[in-house]
């Protein structure tokens, strides 16, 4: 304990209360008692419902996986559950596409390849399962493209500029939330061979189910 903040006594009162300091940290006690850090509460997010969400925590947890190089998570009070926009790894899925036969010609492609999703799928309940169940993420796309400082999407920093993304994006993250199979959209490709062109693909809005 501490005996309070130097010339702040407005700050101390609220932190230390009968006894006890109230930290602002959020966390989570699993089925096994352990206790579980997810954020500062300041930072959680808030569904529809109420709940919250730590969508710092569960993008820094997907990003463990050697097959997601990044992800942002979408929620907010006028949505009822937490999803994510996910980058894949290419260089890493792509290994693991050669290895197990996968056959793919661009990012693209592979990013939606059903084999990869379930890929995917696997890290997204290793991480919800450190989460109560009304914040865990219950669905995503995997993103036909990498998010690009180039393209404002990240800082120099690669922090994900949120409100520029979640705009960018809006007809994708509504396709989640209006529960559609699949998002149309126009990506630039450069194939395998070094030819660079557009072309229109499908983005799959994925489930994940426990």
């Amino acid at each position: 304990m501490f005996t309070g903040y130097l010339n702040n006594p407005e700050k101390t009162a609220s932190t230390l209360i009968r006894g006890w300091l109230h930290t602002g940290d959020a966390v989570n006690i699993n089925e096994k008692g352990h206790l579980i850090f997810l954020d500062r509460l300041v930072d959680m997010g808030e569904l529809k419902t109420g709940a919250k969400y730590a969508p710092q925590y569960i993008e820094g947890r997907l990003r463990f996986s050697p097959y997601i190089k990044d992800a942002m998570v979408v929620g907010g009070k006028e949505r009822d559950f937490v999803s994510a926009i996910v980058n894949m790894d290419f260089a890493m899925v792509g290994k693991w596409a050669e290895r197990h036969r996968i056959p793919y010609t661009t990012y693209v492609d592979l990013s939606q390849k059903q084999e990869v999703a379930d890929l995917v799928i696997k890290d997204q309940l290793r991480v919800n399962s450190y989460l109560p169940g009304a914040s865990q993420v219950r669905k995503f796309v995997l993103l036909h493209k990498e998010f690009d400082p180039d393209e404002a999407e990240l800082t120099r920093t690669r922090k994900l500029r949120r409100d520029f993304v979640e705009e960018r994006y809006s007809d994708l993250i509504r396709g989640i939330y209006d529960g559609v199979d699949e998002v149309s959209v126009e990506a630039s490709v450069t194939y395998r061979d070094g030819r660079k062109g557009t072309v229109k693909t499908g983005i799959k809005i994925r489930t994940v189910e426990s």
